[in-house]
Formats: C-alpha cells, sequence, structure tokens
C-alpha cells in the first residue's frame, strides 16, 4: 500500500508521492567535498539558481562542517555565515524551499523566525541540543531527524553496533514518539549513512533501506560522495559521481523519498528514471 507523503512548508504542501532532490548549499570552508563550498556572495548566489534550475525541490542550506574530524565551530560564527548565505538565497530566489543543516536549536529558530526557513534539518535528532524537540515542535516546521553514532569529531572512531539496522530502527522508534508526544508531526527519517558507521554498515542499511516504510514517514537519503562509494572504489570524492548516482538508483528503488546531493542535475534524471521504469512495471501489470 502507498502511504500519501507530504511535508507543509510555509503553509502550502511539498508533495513526495513522487520523490524529490535536496541541493546542498555549503556555506562551510571545511565540507569534505572541495567543490561544494561556497564562500563569496556571488558563488552563493550562482549555486543557489543552479540548485533551483536544475530542478531541486528544497535548497539545504549549511554553515558547520560535520565531516569526520570536523573542527568545532561556535553558534555564534554559524550564525553569521547562514545570515549571510539566507539574506542573497531570499535576494536571488525568493519562492525557494529552504532547509536549515543545524543541530542548535538557536539557530534552527533564527533561520525560521528571521528569514523564512521551511525545513529544520538535525544531524544529531535532537542528541546535541536539548533544546530542538521543543523548539521545532513550537516551530511547526518539518523535522529532518539523523541517526549518528556519537559526534562529528569522533563518530568514525571505531563504530560498533551489534545489529545496525535494529538500532537505527529503535532509535527512530523512540524519537518519533519524543516528537509526537510534543505536538511534532511533520517528521523524515534519515539513517546518517557515514555518520558513525562503517563501510559494511552502511551498506547493510542500504541493503534494507526498505524496512524503515513501516514508520509511514518520509525517507531522506544522503549518500552525494560519500566514503562509502570512494573507499569502496578506491577513488576520491571528486570521482565519486557515478557511483552516486549508482546508490541514488538503489535507494529510490528502496523507498527512498529525497534525496541530499551535491550534483541536482544527475539525481533528478536518476528519479525520473526509476518513476519512468515504475510506471511502466504497473502498466505491465
Amino acid at each position: 500500500m502507498n502511504i500519501a507523503k507530504y511535508l507543509n512548508v510555509n503553509g502550502r504542501l511539498l508533495d513526495l508521492s513522487t520523490p524529490c532532490v535536496m541541493g546542498i548549499l555549503n556555506l562551510t570552508p571545511d565540507s569534505f567535498y572541495v567543490h561544494s563550498r561556497m564562500e563569496t556572495d556571488e558563488a552563493i548566489a550562482a549555486r543557489t539558481h543552479q540548485i533551483v534550475d536544475e530542478g531541486a525541490a528544497i535548497v539545504d542550506v549549511g554553515a558547520y562542517s560535520s565531516r569526520p574530524g570536523a573542527a568545532d565551530v561556535s553558534a555564534g560564527e554559524e550564525m553569521t555565515r547562514l545570515r549571510r548565505g539566507l539574506e542573497i538565497i531570499r535576494r536571488e530566489v525568493p519562492e525557494a524551499v529552504v532547509s536549515v543543516d543545524t543541530f542548535r536549536a538557536d539557530v534552527a529558530r533564527m533561520c525560521v523566525e528571521e528569514y523564512g526557513v521551511a525545513i529544520v534539518n538535525d544531524i544529531s535528532a535532537g542528541e546535541l541540543d536539548k533544546d530542538m524537540f521543543a523548539t521545532v515542535a513550537e516551530l511547526r516546521v518539518p523535522y529532518v531527524m539523523m541517526h549518528m553514532l556519537g559526534r562529528p569529531q569522533d563518530m568514525q572512531q571505531a563504530p560498533h553496533y551489534d545489529n545496525v539496522v535494529r538500532e537505527v530502527f529503535l532509535y527512530f522508534a523512540r524519537k518519533v514518539q519524543q516528537l509526537r508526544d510534543m505536538g511534532a508531526y511533520d517528521l523524515v527519517l534519515d539513517p546518517g549513512f557515514g555518520f558513525g558507521k562503517t563501510l559494511e554498515h552502511n551498506y547493510e542499511l542500504m541493503a534494507r533501506l526498505e524496512e524503515f516504510s513501516v514508520f509511514e514517514l518520509p525517507l531522506l537519503v544522503g549518500i552525494s560522495r560519500k566514503s562509502m562509494i570512494y573507499k569502496l572504489l578506491g577513488i576520491s570524492p571528486e570521482e565519486a559521481l557515478n557511483g552516486t548516482t549508482v546508490l541514488h538508483t538503489i535507494a529510490l528503488q528502496k523507498g527512498a523519498d529525497i534525496l541530499r546531493v551535491h550534483d541536482v542535475r544527475q539525481a533528478v534524471e536518476a528519479v525520473r528514471i526509476v518513476e519512468a521504469l515504475k510506471r511502466a512495471q504497473n502498466v505491465t501489470l
């Protein structure tokens, strides 16, 4: 049975019956993928237009690098970077649906209240800021909660699970109940590929991704140019587009509703091809 999935973004519904693409806009000089770093006003404006023009439904703005071993950034610095970027985005493409990639409740509140950001995307699912759940419930914005073991600074130091799929599943079950008890219902799940997981953990999660459909919530997959691709293939992030597209295709076939990506056009094309295949299968049946 297909479950209708929508997100309420600034008073209008974002229909996820067809998977959508979230384009990454990094406002940090420390992202693992060098070409995603936007450090001038001109680069931020150009990247915003590129994301929208190539067909992304959401622009995901982040100012805190969450790559393994990344340096910590103060809340003040994160806010300063975001204010600069969001002002440019709102000037250039005011109709864009924007999400903010932050684990800090005060940063999320600033972005929503001052700049009309529509979605909060939290890599820690409230683990790094105890006020996040209450904040998103009060703000009544869609909330992406990601599973991460540890913190960005230490998450890849020998991560261990007895059963990674089961543990991530139970983690989400607990978090979803907590949020619903607080009155937050527009929830999105992100298994957190690469966040406190070995290569084997990542591929086990991908192999069983469809099991998360039991939550009947939108599923976000963020695998773009990550180490689960380039380390497996012995290449660099700059060479990992082909592998990314392969995994995007698999994720879509296993129920992904949102792809968080660096390369928007290629991801949009993957969605179109997979959707065409699904329609053909229905006609055949």
